[in-house]
């Protein structure tokens, strides 16, 4: 599950508070399945992510604008396609107190696999993890900050 990971990755480096804190980022898989078609031993991982942060302070866009900054080049389909972009991202929150709250994340990813036999050694075969396809620049700025009602989220 290569993309749960690296999604673990950039939350830890894009948001302050897990940053200082990954501990607190929790990463797992729910609904797992593997679809293939007999014509090949190709396949496709299809799984919910769950991302559990505890103990979150800071504002929820801290949050959320790195996950789709994730999305969009790692799952596009959820923002592309009209059937799935009304709601690509479900969460749960349970408020803890004044200032903390447990939130959960669930996204629907999926993972492509090329199997290939290596042709000089019959029974040998090569398993390639593939890229999303890159999509045409939209123009955003980079490297991104986020703010909070015109606030640095460093400085929440």
């Amino acid at each position: 599950m290569k993309k749960l990971i690296a999604l673990r990755k950039h939350l830890a480096d894009n948001v302050p508070s897990l940053g200082k804190d990954p501990d607190r980022l929790d990463v797992y898989i729910e609904n797992g399945s593997v679809a293939c078609r007999f014509s090949s031993l190709s396949y496709e991982y299809r799984y919910k992510a769950h991302i559990l942060v505890k103990d979150f302070t800071d504002h929820a866009d801290t949050l959320i604008v790195p996950l789709l900054a994730w999305i969009s080049i790692n799952q596009p389909d959820l923002l592309l396609n009209t059937d799935k972009s009304d709601s690509p991202i479900s969460f749960d929150a349970e408020i803890l107190d004044h200032d903390k709250v447990d939130v959960e994340l669930m996204l629907e990813l999926t993972e492509r696999v090329i199997v290939r036999e290596d042709a000089e050694q019959p029974g040998h075969y090569t398993a390639t993890h593939c890229d999303e396809p890159v999509l045409p620049d939209l123009g955003g700025p980079a490297p991104w900050q986020v703010f909070v009602n015109g606030t640095p989220v460093e400085e929440l």
